[in-house]
């Protein structure tokens, strides 16, 4: 069944990164807006080297989080052990600070790492499952990835052609 929200994507692929950023700037005055392309590349390139905005991420959050949840799971643990098999000796309390900070440290430090690595794998923008890719952009070629919908790929497939294009290949999308 085809919806209305059938998109197809189409990738252009260009020997050197001027043709991508010429076919990015005529498909952005096509009336493509940003979420509807992506550039793909083997090799880093600063943001908005293509003429797109720069993409904001939040990896600052998760290590902040993550020095939270393990500090709470630390405090959790220490506290729940030492009420959980009181150890009196000399009249001492049974809840000590000193012994609790070592073991808070290392909880807050596990947490803040472990959601830093999370952090990173879901900032980091890894390729989707069914997301149009073609191994030669490894190979040093600049993909131009567009969805849109079907009846304007010939539109798409023109502009791409004109920027300069080595090749162009397409596949369907249902989002």
């Amino acid at each position: 069944m085809v919806t209305s929200t059938t998109r197809q994507s189409v990738l252009g692929l260009f020997e050197n990164a001027d043709g991508a950023a010429e076919a990015v700037n005529r498909l952005q005055q096509a009336g493509f807006g940003v979420t509807d392309l992506d550039v793909l590349t083997g090799s880093p390139y600063p943001d908005g080297a293509f003429g797109e905005p720069p993409t904001r991420h939040r990896l600052y959050v998760f290590p902040f989080v993550g020095a939270a949840c393990g500090l709470a799971i630390a405090l959790l643990v220490t506290i729940g052990t030492q009420l959980g098999y009181p150890l009196v000796t000399g009249g001492k309390p049974i809840l000590s600070i000193p012994p609790m900070i070592n073991v808070c440290y290392e909880g807050t430090m596990l947490g803040a790492v472990m959601f830093t690595v999370l952090g990173i794998l879901f900032e980091s923008r890894l390729p989707g499952v069914g997301r149009i890719y073609d191994p030669r952009i490894s190979s040093g070629y600049v993909g131009v990835a567009i969805g849109a919908a079907p009846a304007r790929i010939g539109e798409v497939e023109g502009i791409l052609r004109d920027a300069g294009a080595a090749d162009i290949v397409r596949a369907g999308q249902a989002l």
